[in-house]
């Protein structure tokens, strides 16, 4: 039985690095999907390289996705819905093909999927003797820093399963975080609610947003939700305040149809949390990530 890491990369060398270090022990082959195109549309050059990361160069495999799945249409308005959906389209589409590398391995093998700067604990788990179809990762969310916690919220972001049930990347990333009873009808309905399914608690470590502020607001021009950025029209003055202040403006726990102002007209306080709940690899190496420290 192999167990495959599997993420999508923009530009993140940082995190890219800290995830083969830590799961390194436990992956059998990491699998790294890029496009030649950001969430919002624009080309955009190969980065990702094997050799910046010699000590696990055989475990990589790299995938490059081409073709963007969307025709953009011209002078679509910035407050329009089709900025968004297009950009999820592309997120799905280099998700999915990760796929292209796990078709021809064994279907008892393990996936695990995580944006990569979503890092499951994998001593949390034995795949081994594992018997649910679908485990999910209850992690703890950081922002800008290692240590500089969102307390108000659990994030459920690395996700797996085996080959055979797996339907697609974006169905794994897109399942209830949830374990339902064996006597819910609609879990017979539905493609995205499970009652087999194992809940990891304290699953490892959610990291977003640890970026120098010109890398954050490139990062915010190019995601998913890059068109609510641009009609928030923040600065990078702006950003560089929020990291000084320890502050976010994003609600997450705002219902999605709700109107962007709802969502970011919001300040909501980081909390500066003890290194102990960091992962060991981290702590054996505070010099390393001396910056990245609060």
């Amino acid at each position: 039985m192999k167990i495959f890491d599997t993420t999508t990369f923009f530009e993140e060398k940082l995190m890219m690095d800290l995830r083969f270090n830590i799961l390194d022990p436990f992956v059998d082959k990491f699998i790294v999907c890029e496009a030649r195109f950001s969430h919002s549309g624009k080309k955009k050059e190969i980065i990702f390289n094997k050799k910046d990361y010699p000590k696990f160069k055989n475990k990589i495999i790299h995938l490059i996705l081409d073709k963007d799945p969307v025709q953009e249409l011209n002078n679509i308005n910035e407050k329009s819905n089709l900025l968004r959906s297009n950009s999820i389209q592309r997120i799905e589409a280099q998700r999915n093909y990760i796929y292209e590398a796990l078709k021809d391995e064994n279907l008892d093998d393990y996936v695990i999927y995580s944006d990569n700067d979503e890092i499951p604990d994998l001593t949390k788990i034995n795949f081994k003797i594992n018997k649910a179809k679908i485990i999910i990762f209850k992690q703890k969310l950081f922002y800008y820093k290692f240590n500089l916690a969102y307390p108000r919220l659990d994030w459920f972001g690395s996700k797996a399963c085996k080959i055979k049930d797996l339907k697609d990347i974006t169905w794994l990333r897109n399942i209830k975080n949830k374990k339902y009873s064996l006597f819910r009808i609609d879990t017979l309905f539905s493609k995205m609610k499970h009652s087999s399914v194992k809940i990891i608690e304290n699953g490892g470590w959610h990291f977003t947003n640890l970026k120098t502020p010109k890398e954050l607001l490139k990062k915010y021009l190019n995601d998913e939700m890059h068109s609510e950025f641009k009609l928030k029209n923040d600065s990078l003055e702006d950003i560089e305040c929020k990291i000084k202040n320890k502050f976010i403006n994003y609600d997450h726990l705002a219902d999605m149809k709700s109107s962007i102002k709802k969502k970011q007209n919001n300040k909501f306080s980081l909390t500066k949390v003890k290194l102990d709940i960091l992962p060991k690899y981290i702590l054996s190496n505070l010099k390393k990530y001396r910056s990245w420290i609060d």
